[in-house]
């Protein structure tokens, strides 16, 4: 048993000698189990050629500084500022061998065993027709089984053939609208947008075959770091079926296939059967078109394999090529079946106009109503004292309108977002919601019940709950924004709430001693402070209705 777990081990550390690592084309990086140097590689990439055109040859030379050897190699020629792999290798020495890559023979070259090697050389055929542009050779470099180096780049040769260059400025790979609608299902934010003309379209296109055994793909939008798009049997996040157009490590961007969970990260899936990958990054516009041969996996048991709701998301990535959560994310209205083009697939908005308004209406109701109702009843109760109607006082007249105001509102934003759901969410927001509710509907008993200085205890409770209710219900608006300025809205707001109270609080203290903090003539100082309490709060309030509508 102890020899045979021996030679297990001598297998896993020897398993690349081979060299057979097609599987790795993409990322170029050795599934070892340890992360690539960060230092410079003591080896460097030379070609014999500064210019190149259609058809020419370039010998490339894979050579060590004195005093290293490396024991394995992977090298490509990659479009600049691409992973597009383009031309093709010719080798003689018995020492290397050529892989391929994408479905494509010959795109790669590495070794065949792990012996020590000081150089090795090739040759690059260029394409004869199609995009071509200035290409750079790349190489991944592993002195040992745990030491090694990543994206060894050589320095630029430049194209200056007749053909059509893939570095014309401005020029996606995506075909675009044109094709929509007749041989493509396409779906685009804003509806209708063309990637070509418009840079701030975020677009897709997917293009099947009769038995939608082959899907040509593709996708293109503005964001720093990746564009992502999903097949779903619903429209949350979770279950779907994802391909993601980001920039790696080096800031090149890379096709990875991914499954969805939740709202952690998606898995990373081996592309398997992805091919002809094209990529551009223009002006911060990201664009990949590709062929994929893998089925769609959503973990469903639904009986149609062919509707799916469309999503793009669109985010930052880590320094090391991680994707990260996305800042924008558009899903479409109805299933498409990609089987049928002539369909128009259109979006949703991420938060409807029924969320919207239930959002608005709490707002509204407690940052004007409740909290104008919760002020007039501590501190102006002897403003225009004896005046009023039926019997009852203004301030007390004022009082009750406002908080009946604030109740109805609370109850019509509740009825909204539970005529919505249906269902509950789950969370933080709905039992700070609901809570909220329940103490609203029962303030106007405990007002009977309680003497007045101990009703205003329970009242600044409802309204302490209300207060975190909404916090947590801007969190949900923006939970895929990185500024978070409605938060901070509401947090200024809080702040200038505490601060008009805390005057009040000095000004009524000051009263009960024949005094006042200040004096404005006729009108005593609780009417101005509440003057400029509701000037104050309108700008704020604004602001959030504002962020909510373009939610």
């Amino acid at each position: 048993m102890f020899l045979y777990g021996l030679l297990c081990c001598v297998g896993v550390v020897h398993c690349y000698g081979h060299g057979r690592v097609s599987e790795v084309c993409g990322s170029m990086t050795p599934n070892h189990g340890s992360s690539a140097q960060t230092s410079t590689a003591p080896f460097n990439i030379t070609a014999d050629k500064t210019t190149f055109k259609e058809g020419d040859q370039i010998t490339v030379l894979l050579n060590s500084q004195s005093g290293y050897q490396f024991e394995g190699f992977m090298l490509q020629a990659r479009r600049v500022g691409s992973t597009t792999l383009i031309g093709t290798f010719t080798v003689t020495d018995s020492s290397v061998q050529l892989l391929s890559c994408d479905g494509v023979a010959n795109r790669a070259v590495s070794h065949t065993s792990d012996s020590k090697k000081s150089s090795i050389q090739a040759k690059w055929t260029a394409p004869t027709s199609g995009q071509i542009g200035d290409i750079e050779f790349r190489a991944t470099f592993a002195k040992g089984f745990s030491t090694f180096w990543v994206g060894v780049k050589s320095s630029t040769v430049a194209y200056n053939g007749t053909g059509t260059s893939s570095a014309t400025p401005n020029t996606p790979t995506v075909s675009s609208n044109p094709d929509c609608g007749k041989t493509k299902v396409c779906f685009s934010q804003p509806s209708n947008c063309d990637p070509t003309a418009n840079t701030g379209c975020y677009f897709m296109a997917v293009q099947t075959s009769s038995n939608q055994s082959e899907m040509r793909i593709e996708m293109f939008g503005q964001a720093s770091g990746y564009v992502s798009i999903g097949f779903s049997d619903d429209q949350e996040m979770g279950n779907d079926d994802i391909y993601i157009c980001g920039k790696d490590s080096s800031g090149n961007l890379q096709v990875q296939h991914a499954f969805s969970t939740g709202k952690t990260a998606p898995t990373i899936l081996s592309l398997v059967n992805v091919t002809n990958i094209n990529t551009a990054l223009m002006n911060g516009n990201i664009n990949c078109s590709f062929t994929s041969r893998n089925a769609i996996s959503t973990g469903s048991r639904a009986s149609s394999t062919s509707e799916y709701y469309l999503m793009i998301a669109a985010g930052p990535s880590s320094s090391q090529g991680n994707i990260q959560i996305h800042t924008s994310k558009y899903v479409s209205s109805t299933k498409a079946n990609l089987q049928d083009p002539s369909q128009v697939i259109t979006g949703t908005e991420e938060f409807p106009v029924i969320v919207k308004a239930h959002g608005c209406l709490m707002l509204i109701s407690w940052m004007t109503t409740g909290s104008i109702g919760m002020l007039i009843a501590r501190y102006l109760k002897g403003v225009a004292k004896d005046h009023g109607c039926c019997g009852k006082d203004f301030w007390f007249m004022a009082h009750v309108s406002l908080m009946a105001l604030s109740v109805t509102a609370t109850a019509i934003a509740f009825i909204l977002v539970f005529s919505y759901a249906r269902d509950w969410s789950g969370g933080a927001h709905p039992v700070l919601g609901c809570l909220v509710m329940i103490l609203s509907l029962i303030q106007p008993i405990v007002a009977q019940c309680l003497p007045f200085p101990q009703y205003l205890k329970q009242y600044l409770f409802l309204f302490c709950d209300t207060v975190a209710a909404i916090f947590t219900g801007l969190a949900l608006f923006e939970e895929y924004k990185e500024d978070g300025w409605m938060l901070k809205v509401m947090g200024g707001f809080v702040t200038w709430e505490a601060l008009m109270y805390i005057l009040q609080d000095l000004n009524l203290r000051a009263k009960k001693k024949g005094s006042e903090i200040c004096s404005f003539g006729s009108t005593g100082p609780e009417t101005v402070l509440l003057v400029l309490f509701i000037l104050g709060n309108l700008p704020f309030l604004i602001a959030l209705l504002v962020g909510i509508g373009r939610s």
